[in-house]
């Protein structure tokens, strides 16, 4: 049995990995950190898990690390690396860092099984990629690694407010973010980093002319994204560019049918679809923020990186209702 840790117990990010972990299989929590939550029960936070566990959030793990064989980190940006340095935790313990800080450290494995699978099995160090980051690359890499990305490439992207994280702010307040529609970060989203590198190690050779649009939607979870770039190649010839990129792929799909949000949203699932128009290859993708853009490739990581099936503790069903 694998003994787990979540430090930062108290979020969003934390809770989906507890539905997720309370019933993998092969896992057992062994203790979940938060230092503002300390002495509660874990149900009485994420009030979903009545019933299912009897956990209570410590202060801290301590001298428990080194009893883990992994330990999830889930708290704010710019603070992972803070705990890393100062817990030291021991080489053979398996770290996943759910947040910025060690996506772009050449130390830690990226966490993206569809281009870094092989890396990712047997690691030790893994930096789980970002929620928009995942959704624009399962459409971006394909392109790029056939040398149909060097141009511009257009992206616009809507997620949904849990992408914000749980803390409240001005535009996550239900009475602002419900019937509201918003840009934020035009061209400068801190997610371009990462899908930049990714994009080099699969052959792009150009380093700017992404153009991204992220956009705030009126609804809790998922991500809709639309990719498009001028190209020559046909249709036919995309689709099956899609279809032999992610043909090992566990949890990305390349459909021929339109997709929508509900598809997704409470799965581990990306869901891809390629349309030509005129002289413009469209590729529309959608994954669950929370799952696939977070906990759900977090614990696809750990699977991987321990031996485990990738899909154990993730088959997971969406609801179109």
């Amino acid at each position: 049995m694998t003994r787990v840790g979540i430090i930062g117990g108290g979020g969003y990010t934390a809770g989906e990995l507890l539905r997720l972990l309370v019933h993998h299989p092969e896992v057992e929590i062994a203790v979940v950190e938060s230092g503002s939550q300390a002495g509660k029960a874990v149900s009485e936070v994420h009030s979903d898990l009545v019933g299912e566990t009897d956990l209570q959030f410590v202060g801290t793990a301590g001298a428990m690390l080194d009893q883990l064989d992994a330990v999830f980190l889930c708290m704010g940006h710019g603070v992972s690396r803070g705990w890393v340095e100062a817990r030291r935790p021991k080489k053979d313990l398996l770290v996943v860092d759910l947040s910025t800080d060690y996506r772009m450290d050449e130390r830690w494995v990226y966490g993206l099984p569809e281009i870094n699978r092989d890396k990712i099995v047997g690691a030790r160090r893994i930096a789980n990629p970002g929620c928009f980051a995942t959704a624009i690359q399962l459409a971006l890499l394909p392109l790029a690694a056939a040398g149909l990305a060097e141009g511009e490439v257009h992206i616009n992207a809507i997620t949904g407010s849990t992408g914000a994280g749980q803390s409240p702010s001005p535009t996550t307040h239900f009475s602002w973010r419900n019937a509201n529609v918003s840009v934020y970060k035009a061209f400068s989203h801190q997610h371009l980093a990462e899908i930049g590198r990714s994009a080099a190690q699969v052959g792009r050779i150009a380093t700017d002319k992404l153009n991204f649009l992220p956009v705030r939607g009126p609804f809790a979870r998922g991500i809709f994204a639309t990719t498009y770039l001028d190209t020559s190649a046909s249709e036919a010839e995309l689709k099956q560019l899609f279809n032999d990129f992610y043909a090992d792929a566990a949890f990305t799909h390349v459909t021929d049918d339109s997709i929508d949000l509900k598809q997704v949203v409470n799965t581990n699932k990306g869901l891809v679809h390629v349309e030509k128009h005129g002289d413009k290859a469209l590729v529309t993708t959608a994954i669950d923020n929370l799952l696939k853009g977070a906990s759900g490739q977090a614990v696809q990581n750990m699977n991987l990186a321990l031996g485990l099936p990738e899909k154990l503790g993730l088959n997971l069903k969406a609801s179109m209702f």
